[in-house]
């Protein structure tokens, strides 16, 4: 429909023609849909998802899983020149190279389902208007000839040309690559103007930053300019966090480390006589236990589960290093409207005379942005869009008896300023007769105090009335108006001056019920709350007190006396503030960095689009779900029901996130690092070796990979939000880890090849019964690990002082796991597959002895650490 036509070059009621619309009143509902089934949603084609048999095949692109392929085909070549042995050996090999690949196909297809569901979450609309009323839709739903509305901060949904504009604002980077926004006019330009100079035109894919438009859509979809380049819409790839990143790279150095021992281990085991073919079969099956390959992969599916448990709490979480970044968060910087209170605005009280009260109500409803998407349904079925104090004016002036729809045909709006954070203003023209038009003005009311005609002693009286509302924790707005000749057609701020004060609104919007819980949570977490807000300092005091802050004038900043001081009086000072009141979002900027620079962690929320740079400045940048596209964009956290208590849910989930990783590390590092130091040992000694190759291998299919994945269920921990933040740059080991994993795990390893040297050299067993040896050894390293875990959940408490089963997920893959060892040991095909033999009552309670050893050990270490701590 759109065709190749040149948009930008007709005049607008050409365009309107060629569209079949109708400017004023937009198409019709049935037209849209004969529109959709035509064009189809106004959407460019996904990335499609990788398909489950490479994503499978993926799983084989690991070097360690060529390491054990060359060693499976290695073997498979021995046992074709010697024995029948080594084909099951090779088998074997095969077998578990194909089960690991299972396992990490399972766990990367469910972490990508999972963020894909987080993606899906956020869905972009527009505002439009059909059959003459005004109405949000999803952007897919809007089709060509469809009459738009452009706002501050939302994303135009399709190519469009201007129809109307007041001071707008596109920024158009996405499509062009200028930073500078573009000052957009309806004016018809030349047919030969390149896209980036193209003023009269939007496109889909941009942003606005400022003033207020209106558009008829020309493009959609693939039809789009920015739809030509499809290609550059591509998502980035989901970043990785720094501790991610820093896991990784120790992985790496690690894995070094590991095959450089793995090689010296070989050596030395041919040196000392040992078979070349089983030292190499076990230097490469302790290679790939020891190498904890699958920490990325875990880690990576605790941050997608922790950020799928937040979206259950109504908190979107938009990047993985978010969810990091989380769990030391220090400072929430929150402004009170929506977060703290419930968002559901209404009108508390008028003040202006008797005779104003009609006029007082017109002028709100006028230069409210709010509408009504079904005007025409009973007031109590009405869809009424808009920020909530917008919302809350319209529908106070229609129960204040206006008719909205017959005040606009009587009095049609000519133009209108729409409101900016920068000046704190509305204003609406509208006709009053053949003569005369009427400038209406709603705003702050220092503003519209320096605006208005007032006499000083009338001054002082209405600040005082205003000091009185808004030390009631009233939201206050103040309104004005002059008439104005019919020449007037476009107002601009020089037109208001002089105006005729009316009165004032004041707004209430309740406390959230859980308020007060959650700020004291912050508190008892170590966290400062702080709020920032563009409202009077009277009524953020009101709010502030109400969830129980307790400040004095010396604890709350206004933003012009912000602006007086200089950064390093400002640093002297701003630990002492609580509120900060009447800041712009500039302000915000100087508060964040005053508090990164003492090394806290903030989070700070916002809905503007001028609350963009800030978000992006904070370590969270946090956006409400009612705000603009703009905001949510460049935050790391979206609040979809708005409420503040999400944010300490998130931080809540951000500590789990950071435990369960730290017990996932310890648990496999610790694994690990007793497989090396067995057979190490042995090796030194001269001894055979304790366990075999497909017994390692046996044992970290059954063990490592399982029960690090149950421990991404793991709960939040005791006094979880009792605990102070901790810093931002995480230690990848802290010092309780490296006690637990290399000293603790130096001590059982000595016990457990004590226990070999035992069995060696006993007459009761000696190498006559080196099959029956390593099978006690090979359940040793199970046993201990199955127990050790339960240890292991909890890092800080010990082991009586919580339920060690309370984490079912983890008590049915150890309850299988044993089963599974079981099986390794007592029935014959295993037996032969990995050369066991069964074992009695004598042998099982050497090994639960050495296993509660090391639980004992360890719950030393964490006793101790407690003490040193407390």
């Amino acid at each position: 429909m759109a065709g190749e036509k040149k948009w930008h070059s007709l005049e607008i009621e050409e365009v309107a023609s060629f569209l079949r619309t109708d400017l004023q009143k937009g198409l019709s509902e049935s037209e849209v849909k004969e529109r959709q089934r035509q064009s189809g949603p106004n959407k460019l084609p996904e990335e499609k998802p990788l398909p489950k048999l490479k994503i499978f095949l993926s799983q084989f692109k690991s070097p360690l899983v060529y390491i054990l392929l060359l060693a499976g085909f290695v073997t498979f070549a021995v046992g074709f020149f010697n024995s029948q042995k080594s084909f099951i050996d090779s088998a074997f090999i095969f077998f578990v190279v194909l089960l690991a690949a299972v396992i990490g196909f399972l766990q990367e297809n469910k972490t990508s389902r999972t963020l894909d569901e987080l993606k899906r979450i956020v869905k972009h609309t527009a505002e439009v208007l059909r059959e003459g009323n005004y109405k949000l839709v999803s952007s897919e739903e809007v089709v060509p000839g469809d009459i738009i509305v452009l706002r501050p901060g939302s994303k135009v949904p399709a190519d469009a040309r201007i129809t109307e504009r007041h001071d707008l604002k596109v920024n158009e980077m996405a499509l062009t690559g200028e930073w500078l926004s573009a000052h957009k006019k309806p004016e018809v330009i030349s047919d030969k103007t390149p896209l980036a100079d193209r003023d009269n035109m939007v496109y889909m894919g941009t942003v606005v930053e400022g003033g207020k438009g209106k558009a008829v859509v020309v493009a959609t979809g693939l039809k789009t300019e920015i739809g030509r380049v499809a290609e550059m819409l591509k998502e980035v790839e989901e970043e990785q966090t720094p501790y991610q990143r820093r896991l990784a790279k120790f992985a790496r150095l690690l894995g070094g480390i590991i095959l450089f021992l793995a090689l010296l281990i070989f050596v030395l085991g041919v040196w000392h006589n040992q078979e070349p073919v089983e030292m190499f079969l076990v230097a490469v099956a302790m290679a790939v236990a020891a190498i904890p390959e699958g920490l990325p992969a875990a880690v990576t599916l605790v941050f997608t589960f922790g950020m799928r448990e937040i979206l259950k709490r109504k908190g979107l979480v938009r990047k993985l290093i978010a969810a990091e970044t989380l769990g030391s968060t220090s400072v929430i910087a929150a402004d009170k409207t929506a977060t703290l209170t419930a968002g559901k605005m209404e009108i508390a009280e008028i003040s202006a005379a008797q005779e104003d009260h009609f006029l007082a109500l017109k002028i709100a409803a006028f230069c409210s942005e709010a509408f009504v998407e079904n005007i025409d349904h009973p007031m109590e079925k009405w869809q009424v869009r808009g920020r909530p104090t917008d919302r809350a004016l319209l529908l106070g002036a229609v129960q204040g008896g206006l008719n909205i729809k017959e005040l606009l045909e009587q009095e049609p709006k000519i133009d209108e300023i729409p409101f900016e954070p920068a000046y704190k203003y509305s204003a609406a023209l509208h006709d009053l007769d053949n003569k005369e038009r009427a400038i209406y003005l709603m705003g702050a009311p220092e503003v519209v105090f320096a605006k208005a005609k007032i006499k000083a002693r009338d001054l002082s009286e209405l600040k005082n009335r205003e000091q009185e509302l808004t030390s009631k924790g009233y939201r206050v707005v103040a309104l004005a108006y002059k008439k104005v000749s019919k020449e007037l057609s476009q107002i601009a701020d020089s037109d208001l001056k002089a105006l005729t004060f009316v009165g004032f609104v004041a707004l209430h919007d309740p406390i959230r019920p859980r308020a007060q819980e959650a700020i004291e949570t912050c508190r008892r977490a170590g966290m400062t709350p702080i709020i920032v807000t563009g409202d009077h300092r009277l009524t953020a005091k009101a709010v502030a007190e109400k969830v129980g802050f307790k400040v004095s004038d010396e604890n709350i900043l206004e933003g012009k006396d912000l602006e007086q001081l200089s950064d390093e009086e400002f640093k002297k000072v701003f630990k002492n503030i609580q509120i900060y009141a009447r800041v712009t979002p500039e302000q915000k900027l100087r508060i964040i960095d005053a508090w990164q620079g003492s090394g806290e962690v903030v989070a700070m929320t916002g809905d503007g689009v001028n609350d963009a740079p800030a978000l992006k400045k904070a370590n969270i940048g946090v956006a409400l779900g009612s705000g603009t596209e703009v905001a949510k964009e460049a935050a790391d956290l979206i609040l979809l029901s708005d409420d503040f208590e999400i944010i300490v849910v998130a931080v809540e989930e951000g500590r789990r996130i950071i435990d369960n990783i730290r017990k996932i590390i310890t648990y496999l590092l610790t694994g690990g690092f007793t497989e090396v130091m067995l057979i190490g040992a042995a090796i030194i000694f001269r001894l055979p070796l304790p366990v075999l190759a497909g017994q390692i291998l046996w044992k970290n299919l059954i063990e490592s990979t399982p029960a690090a994945m149950a421990l991404t269920f793991e709960p939040k921990e005791k006094g979880i939000m009792a605990r102070k933040p901790e810093p931002l740059h995480l230690p990848l080991l802290t010092k309780r880890m490296k006690v637990m994993i290399f000293v603790i795990g130096l001590l059982t390893d000595l016990l457990l090849f004590a226990v070999f040297w035992w069995m060696y050299n006993s007459p009761n067993y000696g190498p006559a019964k080196i099959d029956l040896i390593r099978s006690v050894m090979f359940a040793g390293l199970a046993v201990d690990s199955f127990l050790f875990i339960f240890s292991f959940r909890n890092l800080r408490l010990n082991i009586w002082q919580y339920n060690p089963f309370s984490n079912m997920v983890l008590n049915v893959v150890v309850l299988t796991a044993f089963l599974a060892l079981l099986a390794a040991i007592y029935l014959p095909p295993f037996q032969a597959l990995l050369r066991t033999a069964p074992f009695g009552f004598f042998e099982w309670s050497i090994l639960l002895a050495y296993a509660l050893v090391d639980i004992i050990l360890i719950e030393i270490a964490k006793w101790y650490y407690r003490q040193k701590n407390a």
